[in-house]
């Protein structure tokens, strides 16, 4: 199979390839949200083969090889894992103009040096020579973040999670890349799910308290906050459908937390009450501690009942759910507003017709205190690609300000996943290098470069405020 040269992919001219080999390319990486398991990092896990690394737990591929009719044994059945990685070869040449086309190319050569196309014919010689490399160190999961420069990544942890991973990371010290907590209190909301009562009794253990009352409740969540802050954590996150917001006082919630707790069932409205009232108890106690607050919104989740139940959660059987937006998150974000209480925040769409209407909102909140304070997220999982990427700055930058956006992230469960980064990069030098060409911009190449440096690395690093390990 033919070598494929990706230096100037996705870079559309010469003021594309010169931000982007110049200015964007040498550049750190702070990967503030993923979802690497940190006692693989602690550990510096060694992975038995390619299969291990690249395919377990990617949905995206899985989605990918379902839709070419390849049989789930071969995806995340009981086949050997030679077998899971030819099918995925065979799989790769069919899938030009996805993103996993270009991703997988640059995984290969980034890590590996593989620079044929990858495809059935050649996948069992890929497979032998990307499986000699992994006794390399480089290619362990500690030395994969140093690999790539990456300076921080935030994991995703839930409040009853514990942080035995990152003491140790933070206590041995040695580590290249500072690996950070993230807060995630998802199921401390999700009050209608079935295993929420047993939820209660983990964060109860974890955080030593007794959980008999809603004030417990937030108790305990504070509690667990200022543990992960002694570990690290600077950021919350949260994932929506449609974004709640339905006005609750103190006292409505309390019963309503009570009547679950004694196995009583809530109305829909009490649910939206509840839910909104926890985000907004969240957001203040994010503010006192200058924390970010992570808004991940639209996504419809395990929809495929009968291989939601064969797989579990996280399978690849999700989708984007169209909502009304507007009118909620400006009432959220107000009642935190009105009350000098509204931390940063990064407000993420699954939905990109959404983009415009989120920037413009975050618009009415933005203060003096921080640049950038309020974010219009990244382009986020089916849209991490070039024409969703596009979308998303495009709509900052006309609605918004681009020049203070706090970048990309890879929102992986892979450690192959670091050239998300580099492709988020060479889009964004695409874009600016069309606006240069075209007279939209000056051809002042150091100051759309320092522009771009910021959105790869510094406006994050300046943004979150965790500190970064010196190369």
């Amino acid at each position: 199979m033919q070598p494929w040269d990706l230096e100037n992919l996705l870079l559309n001219g010469v003021s594309a390839k010169r931000l982007y080999h110049d200015f964007a390319a040498g550049m750190p990486i702070y990967d503030y949200h993923n979802h690497l398991n940190a006692d693989d990092i602690a550990a510096n896990r060694r992975f038995r083969n390619l299969t291990e690394l690249w395919l377990e737990g990617d949905h995206y591929k899985w989605r990918a090889m379902r839709w070419l009719g390849i049989e789930e044994s071969l995806i995340t059945g009981e086949s050997d894992d030679l077998a899971k990685f030819k099918a995925w070869a065979g799989a790769v040449p069919r899938l030009a103009g996805n993103p996993l086309y270009h991703w997988s190319h640059l995984e290969l050569q980034r890590h590996f040096g593989i620079k044929e196309r990858l495809s059935g014919d050649n996948a069992e010689e890929v497979w032998h020579r990307c499986n000699e490399q992994l006794a390399d160190p480089s290619l362990h999961a500690a030395g994969i973040l140093r690999r790539f420069d990456v300076r921080v990544a935030c994991t995703t942890d839930d409040p009853a999670d514990g942080l035995e991973a990152h003491q140790k990371l933070r206590r041995t010290g040695d580590s290249f890349t500072t690996v950070a907590p993230t807060f995630r209190p998802d199921r401390a909301l999700d009050i209608q799910a079935m295993d929420f009562a047993q939820y209660i009794k983990e964060l109860e253990r974890r955080a030593g308290l007794r959980i008999e009352d809603y004030d417990d409740l937030i108790q305990a969540l504070g509690l667990r906050m200022d543990e992960f802050h002694h570990n690290g954590c600077r950021l919350a996150d949260h994932g929506f459908g449609d974004f709640p917001y339905e006005a609750a006082t103190e006292r409505e919630v309390r019963t309503i937390f009570a009547k679950v707790l004694q196995g009583e069932a809530i109305t829909a409205l009490e649910e939206r009450k509840y839910r909104t009232l926890t985000l907004l108890r969240l957001g203040e106690m994010y503010n006192a501690r200058g924390w970010a607050m992570q808004l991940h919104i639209g996504a419809i989740r395990n929809n495929n009942d009968r291989m939601t139940g064969r797989l579990g959660k996280n399978s690849g059987f999700d989708s984007i759910l169209d909502y009304h937006l507007g009118a909620a998150l400006n009432a959220f974000l107000n009642e935190l507003d009105k009350m000098n209480r509204l931390p940063k925040t990064i407000v993420y769409s699954l939905y990109p017709y959404h983009y415009e209407l989120i920037a413009t909102t975050i618009g009415n909140f933005q203060t003096g205190e921080i640049a950038g304070k309020l974010q219009l997220g990244a382009a986020w999982w089916f849209h991490d690609q070039k024409e969703g990427m596009l979308q998303q700055l495009k709509a900052l930058s006309s609605t918004g300000v681009l020049s203070t956006f706090v970048g990309m992230l890879t929102d992986s469960r892979s450690f192959m996943s670091f050239p998300r980064h580099e492709y988020f990069r060479r889009v964004l030098c695409r874009l600016l290098g069309e606006w240069i060409d075209e007279g939209e911009l000056p051809a002042d190449y150091d100051y759309i470069g320092e522009m771009v440096q910021d959105i790869c690395f510094h406006n994050a690093q300046r943004y979150f405020g965790i500190p970064v390990n010196e190369a």
